[in-house]
């Protein structure tokens, strides 16, 4: 069956308006997770795919960042989409686009093939990411309820990550790096099954803004060559960046319906939010990111054994989801998202303790509050953003959010990779500090959040 059939059969049906907002909540929490298990899958096989196609240190940040650059930068225009169309018709055609780019990562023949099938993958997730936290948003009126869904739509992302390293270095050791992209094709179709369940989405006015979507794709991808490639090149890409940076924010204050509603960030919850957002990727998939090269290329451990380093530091995650949006409803976010984001600097500290010498137990176990911090922290972020802004926003804010949140992890995992083709144990170190620094400056400045509100 043609993508296009197989996408407007699970969209375009009729369906019945459901009794339940449960199909909704699965079809947003197993599309969130196939996303999220791409990133955290991949980092452990980067070693095995710069062997076999022979990319070298720089290379590994490009498969990384490859799906991250298009999935950052589409986000902006990709929230619109989802309310202009509606969520469920633009997730499902995501969810299809994903897999058949998925299946074409796995046949990559070398590196560039790879590195195109990424950026179609990057493009289908970032219609996929605002569309599902879209339909939990439709699918739930009453805010309290709606703030556990959507810690429910985090925990199906952070099962994925605690499941995707050991995953991709169980499938890298056994068979090949091309395993942990065919593994999406079956998790694929499952995200796909409750959409037949789920009522149509509304569609909403919300025009595209393409100078400003282009101007910021034009940016993001020059900010990252620069940080990746480096030498005489690199100024050329910062100087075409700070143009590109320049016309956007013009542009955006000049467009009736700009792709970034630059008025947003006048609330100051919007603002913390996506700057505590930003810090959180940075920490999380930067230091994922840096240690799986340390694990194998430092100490020479199997893919399947670096993937076991880090079950403790991603196994709990799910459950501190949960926990934090207990913790939010009866003290408010502020107190969840402040004491997280605290746990995590203490945790990113600990971590500079670490080298080779460090006992393998002691390691893995080093990693445990960083997660625990960004897992407390996160669900209460994103459920205090899609409260401030109106409803018909929904969807352009997630995108917002999201935008920011995957643009600084690429960023991240750009700089510390240029760091890591130098001494990958000297970029370990220089990126917890970064990481670190950056996660306390939006710690003081969530304590401006507001705080719990009256029964």
């Amino acid at each position: 069956m043609p993508s296009t059939d197989l996408a407007e059969v699970a969209v375009a049906a009729p369906s019945p308006v459901p009794k339940s907002p449960g199909p909704a909540l699965a079809a947003a929490m197993l599309g969130f997770a196939l996303i999220t298990l791409d990133t955290s899958v991949v980092n452990v096989a980067l070693p095995a795919i710069g062997d076999d196609l022979r990319a070298g240190m720089s290379g590994l940040p490009w498969v990384v960042d490859a799906y991250t650059l298009p999935f950052a930068a589409l986000l902006l225009s990709s929230g619109a989409l989802a309310d202009r169309f509606g969520a469920s018709r633009a997730y499902g055609i995501g969810v299809v686009v994903f897999v058949l780019a998925s299946a074409a990562c796995g046949l990559a023949p070398g590196l560039p093939a790879l590195l195109a099938a990424r950026a179609v993958q990057g493009v289908a997730a970032a219609v996929m990411l605002p569309a599902s936290l879209a339909l939990v948003r439709e699918a739930y009126g009453d805010p309290g309820r709606r703030a556990r869904a959507v810690s429910l739509w985090a925990a199906g992302g952070t099962v994925a990550v605690a499941l995707g390293p050991v995953a991709g270095g169980a499938l890298t050791t056994a068979w090949s790096w091309r395993g942990v992209f065919f593994v999406n094709l079956p998790l694929g179709l499952l995200a796909l099954a409750p959409l037949s369940r789920v009522a149509r989405s509304e569609r909403r006015p919300a025009p595209l803004d393409l100078p400003g979507q282009l101007t910021a794709m034009a940016a993001l991808g020059a900010l990252t060559f620069a940080a990746i490639e480096g030498g005489t090149e690199a100024w050329w890409a910062l100087g075409i960046a700070g143009v590109s940076f320049a016309a956007f924010l013009l542009i955006e204050t000049r467009r009736r319906h700009p792709v970034v509603p630059l008025g947003l960030f006048r609330n100051p919850t919007v603002a913390v939010a996506v700057a505590a957002g930003s810090a959180n990727s940075v920490a999380f998939y930067g230091t994922l990111f840096v240690f799986s090269l340390f694990f194998q290329q430092v100490l020479g451990l199997s893919a399947l054994a670096a993937g076991l380093m880090f079950l403790p530091m991603t196994g709990l995650l799910a459950g501190v989801n949960i926990l934090s949006a207990r913790v939010a409803a009866r003290y408010g976010a502020r107190l969840p998202i402040v004491l997280g984001q605290a746990v995590a600097v203490a945790g990113l500290l600990g971590l500079l303790t670490v080298d080779a010498h460090t006992p393998r137990v002691a390691q893995a176990l080093l990693l445990v509050p960083l997660a625990l911090g960004a897992g407390f922290s996160l669900p209460p972020l994103i459920a205090s953003m899609m409260e401030a802004v109106p409803a018909d926003r929904a969807g352009t804010a997630a995108g917002l959010l999201n935008a920011v949140r995957q643009t600084a992890g690429a960023l991240a995992i750009a700089v510390f990779g240029s760091l890591a083709a130098a001494s990958t144990e000297s970029a370990l170190r220089t990126s917890l500090l970064i990481s670190a620094s950056f996660l306390a400056l939006t710690t003081v400045a969530s304590l401006r959040l507001p705080g719990r509100r009256g029964r």
